[in-house]
């Protein structure tokens, strides 16, 4: 994991079994690697021949099931589970899934991986219809839809309420006979199907969780997708015809493992060609190249092969660091930094370093590396950033909602390199950044959101409207609305309040 990226979260992984006899442990070892993406709580449900069983509760994956006994317990050959960090609702017990809703027709669970940007305005609207929320996460919204909606069974009252739900969503489903899959109309997050030996399909947020449970990949599911596996197999089906391509491209810079491919590309090869192109686009006379642990490493490699220069180990991060709490001081915040990451001064001293990281978030982070690594002897610092510029939030699921937050929305580069201390400092552009990526889909950026670093988002922004466009400037206004009116697919997509010019 990035140190400058700790900060920054993806909201959260699922995976779901059918018709393995050891579904829950299998389930336990595919969150596992999936941990990544959510540590703040986890939670697996079973299915028992139409019983929904469920256990679920704070803290990282072996927290929550530290006692056998809670594996046992769900029992069935189905099962759906998930590990969460949250971006919308709160972090308490009450907003770890999967949820479980019993109806007098049947249980259900659900979870969800994304973020709703008509939250607010759904659940208003629920509420004076009379529905009761248990919990303040947007992920418990589907539910009170399908339940409100017209259709001949499950799957078309699903596909009513996919309908009603904005931005960007993953969801997995557990009913007493089906396991469904769905996915928002720009696929902003991945979701896979694979298959074991036995005959079992799996789905899972990344294809790394495939692997740790011997499953090969059936196929990625696409934008506006619903998948539903029962004892007969599986089967695909639309429930809109309105889709584009847009996956997050912080999955393949930052969120993904390395290990995992995204519609058959390699994330860790994406990373390392990110780095060859940044030693393209802003070459430096060095002694050798160092990346940030963990994340870094593949663009580091990446960056020292196109350039010659020597690739070394000049950064150790504890790995028995888990999360740092925020600390009162500034004193104490530095502290957490050297408690997670040292400089090997045996390596750095009397050198000058390239360093290789993912992003830039709020720039404190790459502040004190920079400062370690001078501590340590280095005679220059050089940092490359392995993506461009964050400078705007993120409404589909990454706990970035504020342009506050991010460095280089208030700051130039000359001035963000001023403030870190770097000798240098350079970005990976957006053009690069696409390229090495290079899903070549026929949407915008070839199949890639890329709105964080340009405000060119591929939706309306719904709720979180007003207070976004309120808080850039005119011309911005003016372009960033001129895009989705232009780009998007969809019918009735654009901003709301428009600025943009014919």
């Amino acid at each position: 994991m990035s140190a400058e990226l700790e900060g920054l979260h993806e909201e959260c992984g699922v995976f779901g079994v059918w018709d393995h006899p050891d579904a829950a442990r299998l389930t336990y070892f595919g969150l596992h690697a999936l941990q990544h993406r959510g540590q703040e709580g986890a939670g697996i449900v079973s299915n028992d021949n139409g019983k929904l069983i469920g256990h679920r509760g704070l803290g990282l994956l072996t927290q929550v099931f530290s006692d056998e006994a809670e594996i046992t317990r769900l029992k069935g050959s189905r099962t759906i589970g998930h590990v969460r960090y949250a971006t919308a609702g709160s972090g308490s017990i009450d907003n770890i899934q999967p949820f479980i809703f019993r109806f007098h027709d049947g249980d259900v669970a659900l979870c969800h991986n994304g973020n709703l940007t008509n939250c607010t305005t759904l659940k208003k609207t629920l509420e004076s219809q009379g529905a009761i929320f248990h919990s303040n996460s947007d992920t418990e919204i589907l539910m009170h839809l399908i339940r409100r909606a017209p259709g001949r069974n499950f799957i078309d009252k699903l596909k009513v309420a996919l309908n009603q739900v904005h931005g960007g969503f993953a969801y997995l489903l557990m009913t007493e006979d089906s396991m469904i899959g769905a996915l928002d109309p720009n696929g902003f997050r991945p979701l896979s199907l694979g298959q074991m030996k036995n005959g079992a399909y799996i789905l899972a947020s990344e294809t790394c969780a495939l692997d740790i449970v011997g499953a090969e990949l059936v196929r990625d599911i696409r934008p506006g997708e619903i998948v539903i596996v029962d004892d007969s197999g599986y089967r695909i089906e639309k429930y809109t015809q309105n889709t584009q391509l847009a996956i997050c491209s912080m999955e393949f810079i930052y969120f993904a493992r390395p290990d995992s491919n995204i519609y058959g590309i390699n994330v860790h090869s994406a990373r390392k060609r990110m780095g060859a192109r940044l030693a393209e686009e802003d070459p430096v006379d060095a002694d050798m190249v160092i990346g940030v642990p963990n994340s870094s490493l593949s663009a580091a490699s990446g960056y020292a092969e196109k350039s010659g220069i020597p690739n070394e180990m000049g950064l150790i991060k504890n790995q028995y660091v888990a999360r740092t709490f925020i600390q009162p001081t500034q004193e104490l915040r530095e502290q957490g930094v050297r408690m997670k990451l040292a400089a090997v001064r045996g390596v750095v001293a009397g050198k000058r370093v390239i360093v290789i990281d993912d992003s830039i978030v709020r720039g404190t982070t790459s502040r004190r590396i920079v400062q370690l690594l001078k501590e340590a002897g280095a005679t220059e610092v050089h940092m490359r950033i392995a993506s461009p510029p964050l400078k705007y939030p993120c409404y589909y699921g990454i706990d970035i909602q504020r342009s506050s937050e991010l460095i280089a929305a208030k700051k130039s580069v000359e001035e963000i390199r001023e403030y870190i201390g770097a000798d240098s400092l350079k970005f990976l552009s957006v053009q690069g950044l696409v390229d090495c990526i290079g899903m070549h889909d026929p949407a915008p950026y070839g199949g890639l959101c890329v709105a964080y670093f340009n405000g060119d988002y591929p939706t309306r922004l719904d709720d979180y409207e007003d207070d976004f466009l309120a808080s850039i400037t005119p011309e911005d206004r003016k372009r960033i609305t001129h895009f989705a009116k232009s780009n998007s697919n969809y019918t009735d997509n654009e901003f709301a309040r428009s600025y943009a010019t014919a």
